[in-house]
Formats: structure tokens, C-alpha cells, sequence
């Protein structure tokens, strides 16, 4: 009987490491290669197995030292790109970071038996790919469907205020990642979870000595373990902001270095320290004092403004149609008020500070306010750190109210910023009263509405009108798409709705001076006729052909960067000769409290039908626990504009 149980339990355990990745050490196991499904994400090309990182500073060379383990399953040849492994070294001052004890294996199952391949020194190479980084890939060989591919390094750096970050979370899943540290006690980090992933492990521990000098002083190192497992894969989608935002990881930023001798060394700033910098650098501050040199670059007609805010509107028209933006985001060098003067064109820095020197110059109350793009990330907000920042746009205060101003764009409004700077906060430096955060929203929300007239004749055809107004950000974006060439707006519709006639375009562009673009056009084509009935797909124009969302899991929020309205409003007309025998229904969704909205509305009035499609986003933002419903809101959307069909039918 005991045999037989020592025979089950064997078995048990044979079934068990079938079934099973080994997700504890590098060691390729038979089942890591004999399993090539990932049921957790069929859509996975690639996993990693197994991630291990142990960081320390070396207590004789004050190095950081980085060894990494990494171990992947190859599942499609869609995964082939994962044996390309690209590592950026970085160079400064004659000190560089390098790369050591490079060993890499590939794995896999051949004729039923297990071949390894290891990596040969000649797919090793190395390349610059600019003044301060070299690039260290390889390429590991023999790769295939199944593969099993393993690697680890030494990754040694002398730049001990650039401890390494550690990534969980990339673009294919991960079923384990640690990362060990030892950081001694003379070194002082800021330390930062990015993402909202949640650690498995979070150990902290003291271990006493773990530095010693040879005059008899000693550190003490806090050793850290940090570790996640089932890590999603992180896949971009609309809506969201850079990835580098909600991309689960650790980040170290070096605060205080307390030397052996007594020494303190505060590198990490604070605010007040970095407004007295920023307020002397010849390249922000002092470019900030140039209003002797746009004393005469306004006309005297300025003086005849009623007010301050028409004196205001008036200089951002000036500036944004006579100095062009040259395309560079540089905010903290070549910065030159006198050379964008000289030169007409300058860096968003140049424009926008030769915008506010001309606003102080006459008496409008201007601040600078520094922020990043939505490309470039967010900013730290714990402490300054100035290469966050990369763009520059002003704040104006007028009888009590702000409004935002950048001068780029020409296509831009008074009050108007560009949608990239939509990145929730800036910073706003006051070089009197100390620099703060300020919230970047836009004031108003945007809308797109489409009002249709439409006239069933009893040729087959129909004709009628289009008009649309676009306000806010979608107005913003059709003015720059504009052009005043109406035959090649009339082939943009053309190209797009091929099916149809468009002409007598009308464009107007910020009437009564609002921010508000409308185009208004004919429109004609043929009707779908079946037998004596007619068939009518009243949505001419779709707000969505297809739902964005498509992720089964989404781990960053929904981020639309600004409130939006969607409103599809078509009149049909039928002669007498048409009888309406179908209509659709009425429809409404809501979203949880009450951040949008969905309405359908069909109304009938003997041969005349009109139908209302309203969607509302009353947030700018949605965080991931809202992801199922707005899915599933997107779906309903798609759903009545594709399935709504009228139904007419020809009197005898």
C-alpha cells in the first residue's frame, strides 16, 4: 500500500510540473518547454517566467552593482523580437556604465530531446546612439516557436545617484519579478511605486556593518525585496496619457549623501532653492526681463484697447501670427528673446516668453508656468526635478479670471492651450511669492454636433443640408485641418463617404468670436430599395465605427484630457408617396454617478421623422474601475448607430 502511494504522489507531481511553468529560478524545466499556451492572456506572444535583480553599492568601489536574471517562453514568431535584447549604457565626464559576465542560453525541444545554444561572442555588439548613451545588445540564437531563451549580466555603474529602476510590468506578462536591494545608510533615496499594480512582497530589513572603511567607520544598508507575480502585460490604448505614467515599477531618486567625515550633500532640492536658480538662469529668468526690447514691437493702436483683456487678446495676436514656433520644446537652453525677435521663428520657450515680456511691458499680470506634455509624462511632484519639464505656456489674470495662453499654434484662441498640454498640473513660477502647482483644465467642454435635413424623393435619391459645429478642442483640431480651398474640403468628404455628393461648402470660424467652427454643405445620394420598400441607415455620419476599447483588462486610466458632447440630430421628409412603417426605439444609458450619458430618441409626426443621438463625458478622466462600464457604453453607442434602420414603404 505505501508503494502505491509513493507511486501516486509521483505521479501527482509528474502531472503537476507538466502543467506548469517553473517560475522560481533560470532553470529551464521540461515543462517550460513543452507548455506553449498562456491561458491567463491567449493574445500573450511572449512571457516572462522568471525575473530576478539584485542591486547594490559596492563597498569598495562605491559602484552601483546590478546582476539580472531573466528567463522568457517563446510563443508565437510574433515573440521573436524578445531575442533582441537592447541595453542603454550611459557616458558622462569620462565615467561610463558597462556590461559584464554576459551569459545567454536559447532552449528547445529538438527530435524530442533537449538542445542549448548559448550565445556566441560574435552576436554581441555594441553602438552609439548618441553623445551620452551606448547601446549593449545581442541577439540570441536558434529561436522558435517554443523557444525557452535565459540571460543574465553583471550591469556595473559609477552614477550612484541613478539607482536602476526596476520595471514589472512591459509589453508582454510576467509571471515573476524580485528585485533585491542593499542601499547603505550614508545614501539617502527618495523611493517611488509608479503604477497600480500592488507588490506581492515589500520586505525591509537592517543589516548592521554591511560597509566598513579602513579608518574604522561603518554604514549600516537597509535591503529591500520587492516582487510581483502575475504581472499583466502593459498594451497602450486611446485615451491615456505617456505609458511611462502607469508603467508598474520603482524609481530611486538620490536625495542626501552623508559622507564618513561628516559631510552632508543634499542633492534633491527644494522648491525655494530651485526659484532662486531658475530665476538667475540666463536661460529662463533673465529672458524674463527683456522688456526693453519690445518696448516698440507693438503698434500704437494698442493704446486705443478698450480694456485690459482686448490690450491682452490683442498682443497674443500679434505674437502668434507674425512669430512662428520652429518646432523645438527646448525651455532651458538656447533660449534668446532678441534672437526670435531678429528672427521671427523660436522654440516654445522663445515665443512664450516674448509673449510675456510684451504682456508685462503693458500692464497685464503674467506668469510663467512650466509643465510636460502628455507625451513627456508626469512631474514629480515630492521634489524638483527641472528635466521633467519640458514645456512653457503663461497664465494671465484679468479682472479675477485666468486664462492660459500659448502663442505656437496660430490656429490657437485667447484662453486656448494645445491638447499635448493637457496634463493635469503645471508648475507656476511666482519669483515673488514662491513657485506652486496649479491645475491645467480646459475652462469649457468641447462638443461635436451634426444637424441633417434630409428629403426622400421618389426618384430613389434623397438630398439635403449638412451643418456641423465643432466647439472647443474639436474646434481647435478642425482649424488646423482647415483649408481654405473648398474643393479640397469637399474631397476630404468625398474620400471619406464615397457613396454620397457633397456640395456648396460654407465654412465659418470663430463667429461672434467664439471659439466655434461650422461647416455647412449639401448633401445627396441614392436610397437602398428592395421591392416596393426602402430601406434608410439614418446615421450618415458615425461618431464611432467601432468600440476603442477593446482590452479585457485595463491597468491606467481613461483619459480623455477634456469634457466631450456628441449630438447627431436628422430630420427626414417623406412625400406623400412613402408610408414610415418601421422606427426604432427609444434608448438611454447612464454611467455611474451620473459621468455620462446616452440618449436615443426617435419622435414621428406623420411623414416627417426626427431622431436625436445625444453623448455626454462629463469627466475628463475615468479610473480603471470604470473600464467594464465604459466598454460596455462604447458597445451601446456602436450598436444603435450600426443597427438603426428605417423602413419606408412605396404607395400603391
Amino acid at each position: 500500500m505505501r508503494i502505491l502511494v509513493v507511486i501516486a504522489l509521483l505521479f501527482t507531481n509528474f502531472l503537476v510540473s507538466q502543467n506548469q511553468f517553473n517560475t522560481k529560478d533560470l532553470t529551464t524545466t521540461r515543462a517550460d518547454l513543452e507548455l506553449n499556451e498562456f491561458k491567463q492572456d491567449t493574445t500573450a506572444n511572449a512571457v516572462v517566467l522568471y525575473e530576478y535583480g539584485n542591486a547594490k553599492i559596492d563597498e569598495k568601489s562605491f559602484n552601483l552593482i546590478l546582476n539580472y536574471n531573466k528567463k522568457i517562453k517563446i510563443l508565437n514568431r510574433n515573440g521573436f523580437n524578445q531575442a533582441n535584447v537592447k541595453i542603454y549604457l550611459y557616458n558622462s565626464g569620462g565615467n561610463k556604465e558597462k556590461i559584464t559576465n554576459l551569459i545567454a542560453t536559447t532552449t528547445n525541444i529538438e527530435d524530442g530531446k533537449v538542445s542549448r545554444i548559448k550565445l556566441d561572442d560574435s552576436q554581441i555588439f555594441e553602438e552609439k546612439a548618441d553623445e551620452n548613451h551606448t547601446i549593449f545588445k545581442f541577439i540570441l540564437p536558434n529561436i522558435k516557436e517554443g523557444s525557452v531563451i535565459t540571460y543574465s549580466y553583471t550591469f556595473e555603474s559609477p552614477f550612484i545617484y541613478k539607482f536602476n529602476t526596476w520595471r514589472f510590468q512591459e509589453e508582454i506578462p510576467k509571471l515573476y519579478s524580485e528585485y533585491n536591494t542593499s542601499i547603505p545608510g550614508n545614501y539617502d533615496y527618495n523611493i517611488k511605486l509608479v503604477g497600480e499594480l500592488k507588490l506581492d512582497a515589500n520586505e525591509s530589513t537592517i543589516k548592521k556593518g554591511c560597509v566598513e572603511r579602513n579608518n574604522g567607520a561603518s554604514a549600516d544598508c537597509t535591503v529591500g525585496k520587492y516582487a510581483m507575480q502575475d504581472i499583466p502585460a502593459f498594451i497602450e490604448e486611446d485615451y491615456m496619457t505617456s505609458a511611462k505614467n502607469y508603467l508598474s515599477r520603482i524609481e530611486y531618486e538620490l536625495k542626501v549623501v552623508k559622507g564618513f567625515d561628516g559631510t552632508v550633500n543634499n542633492i534633491t532640492k527644494n522648491w525655494e532653492t530651485t526659484d532662486s536658480e531658475l530665476r538667475t538662469d540666463s536661460d529662463f529668468g533673465k529672458q524674463l526681463k527683456k522688456e526693453s526690447l519690445v518696448k516698440k514691437l507693438i503698434d500704437p493702436e494698442l493704446l486705443n484697447q478698450k480694456n485690459d483683456l482686448d490690450k491682452a487678446n490683442y498682443i497674443f495676436d500679434f505674437v502668434k501670427n507674425n512669430y512662428n514656433w520652429n518646432n523645438y520644446y527646448r525651455i532651458f537652453k538656447d533660449v534668446s528673446i532678441k534672437e526670435v525677435i531678429e528672427q521671427k521663428s523660436g522654440n516654445v520657450a522663445e515665443i512664450n516668453l516674448l509673449l510675456y515680456n510684451l504682456l508685462i511691458k503693458h500692464g497685464i499680470q503674467t506668469y510663467p508656468v512650466l509643465l510636460s506634455t502628455r507625451n513627456n509624462g508626469f512631474i514629480t511632484k515630492l521634489y524638483p526635478v527641472i528635466s521633467e519639464f519640458n514645456y512653457v505656456i503663461l497664465r494671465v489674470e484679468i479682472d479675477g479670471e485666468s486664462y492660459f495662453l500659448d502663442a505656437t499654434d496660430s490656429a490657437l484662441n485667447f484662453g486656448e492651450i494645445p491638447f499635448k498640454c493637457l496634463n493635469q498640473y503645471g508648475r507656476e513660477m511666482d519669483f515673488k511669492n514662491g513657485s506652486h502647482w496649479v491645475d491645467i483644465k480646459p475652462k469649457t467642454s468641447s462638443a461635436i454636433q451634426h444637424k441633417i435635413i434630409v428629403k426622400l424623393n421618389d426618384d430613389g435619391t434623397f438630398t439635403g443640408t449638412l451643418t456641423t459645429a465643432k466647439t472647443g478642442y474639436n474646434a481647435l483640431k478642425a482649424r488646423q485641418n482647415y483649408t481654405r480651398d473648398d474643393q479640397d474640403n469637399l474631397k476630404q468628404f468625398k474620400e471619406k463617404y464615397p457613396d454620397y455628393t457633397f456640395g456648396d461648402i460654407e465654412v465659418e470660424i470663430n463667429k461672434n468670436n467664439k471659439s466655434l467652427f461650422t461647416e455647412t454643405m449639401s448633401i445627396s445620394g441614392p436610397l437602398t430599395t428592395i421591392g416596393n420598400k426602402i430601406y434608410l441607415d439614418p446615421f450618415i455620419f458615425k461618431i464611432f465605427t467601432k468600440n476603442p476599447l477593446q482590452l479585457n483588462k485595463r491597468t491606467y486610466p481613461i483619459d480623455f484630457g477634456y469634457k466631450n458632447n456628441f449630438i447627431y440630430n436628422i430630420k427626414i421628409e417623406s412625400s406623400d408617396n412613402y408610408k414610415i412603417i418601421e422606427t426604432p426605439q427609444e434608448k438611454s444609458y447612464k454611467l455611474s454617478n451620473n459621468s455620462g450619458l446616452l440618449v436615443f430618441k426617435p419622435i414621428q409626426k406623420e411623414n416627417i421623422l426626427e431622431l436625436s443621438f445625444r453623448v455626454h463625458f462629463y469627466n475628463t478622466m475615468y479610473t480603471t474601475n470604470y473600464y467594464p462600464e465604459l466598454k460596455s457604453f462604447y458597445n451601446d453607442i456602436v450598436k444603435i448607430q450600426n443597427n438603426t434602420v428605417i423602413v419606408l414603404e412605396k404607395n400603391n
